[in-house]
């Protein structure tokens, strides 16, 4: 039985090393030479150097791919159509495409090697994507594991983006991360402060980014980001909405609710915001004043776990189950929701047990 079990180590052991060996070799051997890719029918022409992902490809010539994993093939944010050229999908692509995908010619860029001329469709928006040099003019503390980050432009100085929208924000190499990683986070200043862009960022135990952002950024220091990037935000239907969102899913309806009360948009709203312990919750003045801005407008914070010392007489409970005991009453037409996938998709049921249609709800989920 030991025997088996030495000689079973000893395998798994050798095919570590020889899948190691292959990567290697992949990443520093394999030469292609040079490749053409052709984007959206002859708008653009890119003679590159085979060898490099798609995605990081076209990053090398300032066509920014929305990536939210870092080019691991985890997040499935950079899907692109390869007409031709793409070879095979690779195993790690099929479980992020569907079906209609797949038959449509959408890849994961990421997984995808530039080996020979290829033709690739990138949707139009993702065209004026740019990078920006920005410096951190100020940081502060929201919760104990929630930071915002004020970003003074600096190159360019101005962008422009629609509420809702995000940015990439590049964390270079540090201490236990040995190459740059990119990671996505949403715009929470309003777009007529064209000079800035602000960010709300949760501290993710074991992250990359977000403990470089904790324990080493520090203000005067200058940042790179790309952007912007995204479809969320409001709909021009003027009907009622319910927003539901927790902890740095604050960001993007910051940014909506403050352009609403500068365009005095005076469309129904109710925003829960869940939290577990009154510490937890944030920004909870500056609701207060925009509930008075906007008569339309109401903010419902919750707990879900509050303490003795809380003092807490709100809402308790999931923000979902805050959310359903408020629905019961009627359902407005349109839903907007940020958090992690397990809350969208609480939410998306009592949403749609509720009888808005699934058509009406609109996400900015955390991968």
């Amino acid at each position: 039985m030991v025997q088996i079990l030495l000689a079973t180590a000893l395998v798994s052991g050798v095919s570590a090393v020889a899948a190691a060996l292959l990567l290697l070799a992949e990443r520093f051997l394999a030469r292609y030479g040079p490749c053409t890719i052709d984007v959206n029918a002859g708008d653009r022409r890119l003679e590159v150097e085979g060898g490099e992902s798609l995605l990081a490809t076209l990053m090398s010539r300032q066509i920014f791919i929305p990536s939210a994993c870092g080019g691991k093939g985890t997040c499935a944010y950079c899907k692109l159509k390869v007409l031709d050229g793409g070879g095979p999908v690779a195993p790690t692509e099929a479980p992020l495409l569907s079906a209609e995908e797949l038959a449509d010619h959408v890849r994961i860029s990421c997984q995808v090697k530039v080996r020979n001329d290829m033709r690739i469709e990138v949707p139009g928006h993702l065209l004026s994507v740019r990078q920006y040099r920005a410096v951190v003019e100020r940081m502060a503390d929201l919760t104990g594991d929630i930071k915002e980050l004020w970003l003074r432009l600096a190159e360019p100085e101005t962008i422009e983006f629609v509420p809702g929208q995000y940015v990439q924000l590049r964390a270079p190499a540090y201490g236990p991360n040995p190459e740059p990683v990119w990671r996505a986070y949403s715009i929470a200043n309003p777009p007529s402060d064209a000079g800035h862009v602000e960010l709300i960022i949760r501290l993710v135990p074991g992250g990359i980014c977000t403990p470089w952002v904790f324990k080493v950024l520090a203000e005067g220091d200058e940042v790179v980001f790309t952007g912007p990037y995204g479809e969320f935000g409001l709909t021009e239907s003027g009907e009622a909405m319910v927003w539901v969102a927790g902890g740095s899913g604050m960001a993007p309806f910051w940014s909506i609710a403050r352009h609403m009360r500068e365009r005095q948009i005076r469309r129904p709203c109710t925003y829960f915001f869940g939290a577990l312990r009154r510490r937890d919750l944030f920004l909870l003045e500056e609701f207060r004043q925009l509930e008075k801005a906007l008569p339309d407008f109401r903010f419902v914070p919750a707990l879900s776990a509050p303490a003795e010392g809380d003092r807490w007489d709100g809402e308790t409970g999931l923000i979902t189950e805050v959310l359903e005991r408020h629905l019961a009453g009627g359902a407005p037409e349109e839903a907007y929701l940020c958090g992690s996938g397990g809350m969208v998709r609480a939410a998306v049921k009592v949403l749609t047990a509720a009888g808005i249609d699934r058509e009406r709800m609109f996400f900015d989920e955390f991968t």
